[in-house]
């Protein structure tokens, strides 16, 4: 009898890119912030409208709890790129959609490096 799960197999991918964004919210006064006291909440519902209005139906977007970089947001990640974004402004999901979701590009402008500390 084989096990299944050492059998290799492809696994269907059902996004191209699959959003990510924080909409975690702490009180205003909290030490490690948030990204729903650092105003994301019209930014991704911006994203979120964009993405439906482009017809991207191979884009995934998810609103998530907290992606671990409090201090740093609003925060989101784009797989399977592993590229973190913090967007500020319309604008800037904007660019976020014309340029790497719909054209697969980086917008380096907007990028985030994070470590752990």
């Amino acid at each position: 009898m084989s096990d299944s799960m050492t059998e290799e197999f492809e696994l269907p991918q059902l996004y191209r890119h699959h959003v990510f964004a924080c909409h975690t919210q702490r009180p205003p006064t909290h030490p490690r912030g948030s990204c729903g006291a650092s105003g994301c909440g019209p930014l991704w519902e911006r994203l979120g409208k964009a993405i439906e209005a482009k017809g991207l139906a191979d884009v995934g977007f998810t609103a998530s709890g907290c992606l671990g970089f409090c201090a740093a947001g609003p925060l989101m990640v784009v797989y399977p790129d592993g590229v973190w974004y913090r967007p500020t402004t319309p604008e800037d999901i904007d660019e976020i959609v014309d340029q790497h979701l719909t054209q697969g590009r980086r917008v380096d402008r907007l990028v985030m490096v994070l470590a752990r500390s």
